[in-house]
């Protein structure tokens, strides 16, 4: 199946892909989701525990998914120049990079969680249970590394629609294993958070094998008797794949300082930032719908030299990200209480997590212009500024405002709100200079 973004109706096909997307990544969300119910309902020390492998886990995960974003974009180009073998020999060497760097990254990973996990303040049993759950995840990075570029490969071809349905499936899946390997049961002795961690692999094995599967129907991997390793494909994805890499990496190295500052306040802190982060994720997995469909359809156009449609997609994709975040903004402000306490009875837990949603609840549109905007940079092959402004976002400028703040001795609450200043000047950043490249863009 390939679907040809470079004519016909825009709207529609932002909304052809972006909801089979956020209803997919919806999902996807929901495996964080039932994890972080399960670890409250071991303990508020296993959820706490569990945020803290979240920030390690995410460091080595997002560089696969940066770089899976540069697959989709270098396909998606080739198929817009009508150049099917080119897309092809693309694909597979993509696949054959993935396997290389899952290697890597485990191998990083299994490293240095220890020493990271140290320096958020983790130790003996409490250190014990999180690295319980980090490892088991670590040793099957393969799978999730090759689900990220399998995907990629179908949302170049125009199908979000498979990782929406195998991700609904696992989603049902993971709550089950979670059940049953926290609890026990049928011969199995109760796990613990190893339980939870288990359940998500087995859960992940499930979407490789129905992803391949699914990308095996597409012309992209059908011609293996040309395919040879090539140095130019492996350049390309680093040049293309980096900054975004970074982006993402940058995004969990950011999370990796904010709870660094925010452990000082105590294990029911992190506890509720675990829980809002999980929230807050679902409120804007349709912002993530649009930046899938925004880089398959301005990658193929930019192939096409359709500019106009460029300009076109990214206008009507803030304009449907607007109204998202609007409907998510009064959801977390009016219900964020009933939010929190589904995951935690903890009062103080509570608390913090009903702080933290109501400032996030301010800056929902910010993310959407941020998330647009970058997908809009990688499908015109201009990436470089995404690793300037992940570094001023991720790690300068917070670790510059709430080291000060810690220094100062000021509460919780300025660090969600120094957050949300930061995210939201990082927005109009992003915002001008997309603008200012689109212009040139347009005047080719």
């Amino acid at each position: 199946m390939h679907i040809d973004l470079t004519k016909g109706d825009i709207k529609g096909q932002i909304k052809k892909l972006a909801i089979p997307a956020s209803v997919g990544f919806f999902f996807h969300t929901m495996f964080n989701v039932t994890d972080t119910y399960f670890a409250g309902m071991i303990s508020t020390q296993s959820l706490s525990a569990l945020t803290l492998s979240f920030s390690i886990f995410f460091m080595m995960i997002a560089f696969a998914g940066g770089m899976s974003e540069a697959v989709t974009a270098l396909v998606g180009n080739a198929l817009g120049e009508k150049n099917k073998d080119r897309a092809a020999h693309i694909a597979l060497n993509a696949l054959l990079f993935a396997l290389a760097l899952s290697c890597v990254l485990t191998f990083m990973g299994l490293s240095f969680a220890p020493y990271l996990m140290g320096l958020l303040g983790a130790e003996g049993e409490y250190l014990h249970e999180a690295l319980a759950y980090i490892d088991i995840i670590l040793y099957a990075s393969v799978f999730f590394v090759l689900s990220f570029f399998i995907n990629a490969l179908l949302n170049a071809v125009g199908d979000t629609v498979s990782f929406r349905n195998v991700l609904i499936f696992t989603a049902i899946v993971n709550i089950f294993f979670d059940y049953w390997f926290v609890l026990g049961g049928l011969g199995v002795k109760p796990m613990g958070i190893k339980g939870i961690a288990l359940a998500t692999v087995i859960a992940e094995v499930i979407t490789f094998l129905y992803l391949f599967y699914r990308v095996r129907k597409t012309p992209l991997l059908q011609n293996y008797n040309a395919f040879y390793v090539d140095k130019n494909v492996f350049a390309a994805l680093l040049q293309q794949g980096l900054p975004p890499s970074a982006n993402m990496v940058l995004m969990a190295t950011g999370i990796y300082i904010i709870t660094y500052f925010a452990a000082p306040f105590g294990k029911e802190v992190l506890a509720a930032f675990g829980i809002g982060m999980r929230i807050e994720q679902i409120i804007l997995m349709p912002a993530i719908g649009l930046n899938v469909a925004v880089l398959a359809i301005v990658s193929q156009n930019n192939g096409a030299k359709e500019f106009e449609r460029i300009a076109q997609t990214l206008k009507l994709a803030l304009f449907y990200g607007l109204l998202v975040s609007l409907a998510g903004m009064l959801l977390l402000l009016g219900g964020a209480q009933e939010l929190i306490g589904m995951f935690s009875s903890d009062a103080k837990v509570i608390k913090e997590g009903v702080l933290y949603l109501r400032i996030e609840a301010l800056i929902l549109f910010s993310f959407v212009v941020i998330f647009v905007n970058i997908a809009m940079l990688q499908g015109i092959e201009k990436p470089a500024f995404i690793f300037y402004i992940s570094l001023f976002r991720q790690i300068v400028a917070p670790t510059v405002l709430l080291g000060l703040f810690a220094y100062l001795g000021l509460g919780v609450l300025w660090i969600w709100l120094g957050i949300a200043a930061i995210v939201t000047l990082s927005a109009v950043m992003t915002w001008w200079y997309s603008k200012k490249r689109l212009l040139e863009l347009s005047q080719k």
